[in-house]
């Protein structure tokens, strides 16, 4: 994946503002305002201790004093204007950029997922753009009052004393090259302090997930040590950071205070000979004062810069990750669905070395179930996983109607195949929710008549709030059977042609599994069915068996057909009798 370059982030960055521009030339305006009053007030505080006082122009005195407090109580509207506007206008633009990168986060494939950990992705969807609003909403403003300062205030020294005037002008470029030299360690040390926090989620993530594991073999020192690990690695790259920024600032406050010094040697100087007055030399360092502030401002939009551009950075990374598996340039999209499957020469491979399947032919009629059993390691779930595209084919071709199935649109391929898997996710909240996912414009009666097929009703109705009982983080406050019987109502709910069951009842007891097999036996009625069995016994009705191993497809026949041949399948039905399973 190509680097973009600082001007290409920049831009990027830039084009966020757009749809929110209106909002930000309100910003821009106020803080323009604001820039405008800071700079009035040295000027006619000279013109009264000049002009109005010595010339005993006391009203006229009083009256600008009055229009001076005015001011500043517009001054304030403007302030507050451009807090809780500009706050809001990164809070949008923050909105915006979530939204692109969860959006593009579900175009991306299983590969993308099994190659990076949940808290690391969690950490770049939330707390990397927390520092892009800081930026978004300072950034321009602090830069643009700075500017209007700085050239304003300079504009009116140089009418006050030009020679004094050039004297800080020349200590400026001073103070930018020191900027510019500390800028780039600073976004480095950023960057690293954003790695380790993504690390120290992901962390977190991992062991709050697993904690019940934890538990259960008393390794919670270790996972403590794992997070102290993690934690000491952030607070070393915390350090580095603040040195960088320590380095920085007390650079900066070395050169404005080198400017207060140089006002007043240089003043004195002026005074000397007579070429500057007390009120002149009074006024000028008003303005310095006006000159300075927006200087500090500059030093701290550095900081909220680096911060904000290293998240940045990350975060256009991840929106960079093309999606693997995508629609062809002219991709059918499925009405009606028959169910003829057909592998031709079929070869897959995880990293693009040992492949998993090779050369593998395979049809399945329609409306008929082939079971797929065989030792673990031989492609029984990747097989399965190609046929939706949930993985891209390395050779060959999958073909569904006779249609090749990169030819057909993701959504209508994967709209008209259900899965249910031995590792049953169910989202938190409640039974009907989750059951409703399967067809999200479901009705009620329809998840009903849903979780009736699925023989799950009676349970639901039995539990205090019924269909609003909430299942818990995946599911935690049900049992596997009654997992598993949401998923297959969730399937009856989407009612598609093509049905996958991955050991769909392996972590199930032999009496909860007899049961739902009832249910699997209904639900894959005219259905087009894969069934991947661990228990031999669940599958002596499939129209086909293929045994499968990693060297491929070894058998295939009914049940009785392959207890006659005494191969493979026999020995594997033999061992599970004589274990009792």
């Amino acid at each position: 994946m190509d680097e973009l370059t600082f001007r290409q982030k920049l831009k990027q960055f830039v084009a966020y503002y757009r749809p929110h521009r209106k909002l930000f030339m309100l910003d821009m305006a106020c803080a323009f305002l604001i820039a405008l009053v800071d700079l009035a007030f040295p000027l006619l505080s000279r013109y009264a201790m000049t002009s109005m006082l010595p010339g005993r122009l006391f009203a006229p005195f009083f009256v600008l004093m009055g229009s001076l407090v005015l001011v500043y109580v517009l001054r304030s509207v403007f302030s507050y204007i451009v807090t809780y506007w500009g706050h809001s206008l990164g809070v949008l633009m923050e909105a915006d950029m979530r939204r692109d990168l969860f959006t593009h986060m579900q175009t991306l494939s299983f590969k993308f997922y099994d190659a990076n950990r949940t808290g690391l992705l969690m950490s770049r969807v939330t707390t990397d753009l927390f520092d892009i609003t800081e930026l978004a909403h300072h950034g321009p403003e602090d830069v643009f009052i700075s500017l209007v300062t700085i050239l304003g205030a300079f504009g009116i020294m140089l009418g006050i004393n030009w020679k004094l005037a050039l004297v800080l002008i020349l200590l400026v470029p001073v103070g930018l090259a020191f900027t510019y030299l500390r800028r780039q360690r600073m976004m480095s040390a950023s960057r690293r302090v954003k790695e380790r926090v993504a690390g120290i989620n992901a962390g977190i993530e991992s062991s709050i997930s697993g904690a019940r594991v934890a538990k259960a073999f008393t390794n919670e020192r270790f996972e403590v040590q794992k997070f102290n690990e993690s934690n000491e690695g952030f607070k070393r790259a915390k350090g580095d950071f603040y040195s960088s920024m320590a380095v920085f600032h007390s650079g900066m406050e070395f050169f404005t205070n080198l400017f207060n010094v140089a006002v007043i040697a240089m003043g004195g100087y002026f005074i000397m000979r007579g070429e500057l007055d007390y009120v002149g030399l009074m006024t000028f360092a008003l303005y310095v004062s006006a000159f300075l502030q927006p200087i500090r401002r500059l030093s701290q939009f550095v900081e909220q810069f680096t911060n904000g551009m290293a998240g940045f950075a990350r975060f256009s990374e991840l929106l960079r990750e093309k999606p693997e598996i995508v629609d062809r340039p002219g991709a059918v999209t499925l009405r009606r669905v028959k169910g003829d499957i057909a592998f031709r020469n079929v070869s897959f491979s995880y990293d693009d070395k040992a492949k998993v399947l090779k050369n593998l032919t395979l049809t399945i009629a329609a409306g008929r179930t082939l079971a797929l059993v065989g030792p673990s390691g031989g492609g029984k779930t990747t097989l399965c996983h190609l046929i939706p595209r949930f993985y891209e084919v390395s050779e060959g071709q999958i073909t569904l109607d006779e249609i090749d199935i990169r030819d057909i649109t993701l959504e209508s391929l994967r709209a008209h195949i259900g899965i249910v898997s031995q590792d049953i996710f169910l989202f938190a909240g409640t039974i009907m929710e989750n059951i409703r996912y399967g067809r999200m414009d479901a009705t009620d009666d329809e998840i009903v008549e849903a979780a009736l097929r699925a023989e799950i009703h009676g349970m639901i109705m039995e539990m205090e709030d019924g269909y609003q009982t909430q299942v818990g983080e995946r599911g935690v406050r049900l049992s596997g059977g009654q997992k598993q019987r949401i998923s297959i109502a969730r399937i009856f709910l989407k009612n598609p042609p093509i049905l996958i069951l991955d050991e769909a009842t392996s972590a199930l007891d032999t009496l909860t599994e007899t049961r739902i097999q009832k249910s699997f036996e209904a639900l894959s009625e005219g259905r087009t069915t894969l069934v991947i069995a661990h228990r031999l016994s669940t599958v002596k009705n499939a129209d086909e068996i293929i045994v499968i191993d990693e060297e491929g497809v070894r058998e295939r026949g009914r049940h009785d057909e392959l207890l006659a041949l005494g191969g493979l399948y026999t020995s594997l039905y033999k061992t599970q009798l004589t274990a009792g399973d």
